[in-house]
């Protein structure tokens, strides 16, 4: 069995010997730039990890974690250029560096090379994979555009947000390395559950952690979701039970673009604090991750092989950033 560390270290390691054309460098030195600035690589990991459930040849998974991987950084490269954001992983982003063309152009291209990537499959299961693969990207695609839609709309629902992160969290990735490992179908949809619930659990996490983090432990400012007024699972469950006045007067304080950023962080907690959003939000996280360890339970594997997952599971509970 390999530990989460050592898969992490084998995708790095795999992505950098994939190579690319020298030319055109307007192409492809974006793609190498966005591949060389860092992550966690969490997502080809856990393709593996998957894999290693079923087999020790985690090799066979490989090109599905390679191509997991260059699919989410495609991705980046595309949202950057619609959250208008200037820097990833500490770096000027590619849209800030080369420009909004560039960005475009480079992330089409690293989507192929993604598929190019995903056909080195083994021919036994590259069906299916390429059914799992287009059904993960079209969800993504789909959580993001029900991002963008959020933005305009104040009456966005709990149900509607958990939908939308449902959609962008990686569990297909689990799914592709248990097919690649040769689990059936009854554990392939399994570990597809596991993950939605991880998934669901750390995205709540980090809408938590943007308003009540420790600063100093985060590592960043605090309060970034409420300054860009962005729908979390916060705002929406404060929306939904606050009263009248409260649902008016939070709904003011969001849209203020003149406010001094610590004052509307400051007030906008409060009425956070004064409905409850912290521990309901608390209760939800753990509700999640209860039922991670649920599905693991039901898993007809041998106990010794899904401890990876549930060290995974039980330091993703733990984080504080």
């Amino acid at each position: 069995m390999y530990s989460l560390q050592e898969l992490i270290s084998m995708s790095e390691r795999e992505l950098s010997l994939i190579s690319y054309p020298p030319r055109p460098a307007g192409l492809y030195e974006p793609i190498r730039y966005a591949l060389a600035e860092g992550g966690k690589r969490i997502r080809p990991a856990l393709v593996m990890m998957a894999c290693n459930l079923f087999t020790e040849t985690v090799t066979v998974a490989k090109p599905a974690a390679l191509a997991v991987e260059l699919f989410h950084n495609f991705t980046l490269l595309h949202d950057d250029i619609m959250d208008n954001a200037d820097t990833r992983r500490g770096k000027p982003s590619v849209h800030k560096k080369w420009g909004a063309n560039t960005a475009i152009l480079s992330g089409d291209a690293l989507l192929i090379c993604a598929y190019k990537q995903l056909a080195r499959s083994e021919e036994r299961v590259l069906p299916k994979l390429v059914e799992v693969f287009n059904e993960t990207a079209l969800g993504v695609c789909e959580g993001q555009q029900y991002d963008m839609d959020f933005e305009t709309r104040n009456d966005v629902t709990v149900d509607e947000y958990l939908k939308m992160i449902e959609l962008k969290t990686a569990a297909g990735a689990l799914k592709l390395g248990a097919i690649c490992g040769g689990g059936d179908e009854i554990e392939t949809d399994l570990l597809y559950k596991y993950g939605i619930n991880v998934g669901l659990a750390f995205q709540l996490q980090d809408d938590l952690l943007d308003t009540y983090a420790d600063p100093e432990v985060f590592g960043k400012p605090i309060g970034g979701d409420i300054l860009e007024g962005k729908k979390t699972y916060l705002l929406t469950n404060a929306m939904n039970r606050a009263d009248d006045p409260t649902r008016l007067r939070l709904q003011q304080l969001i849209e203020d673009k003149t406010m001094d950023p610590a004052e509307k962080i400051a007030q906008v907690r409060a009425i956070y604090d004064s409905l409850g959003i912290r521990e309901l939000t608390e209760q939800a996280i753990k509700s999640y991750f209860d039922k991670a360890y649920l599905v693991l339970d039901a898993m007809e594997v041998a106990p010794e092989r899904l401890k990876p997952l549930r060290t995974l599971t039980e330091g993703l509970q733990g984080r504080r950033k």
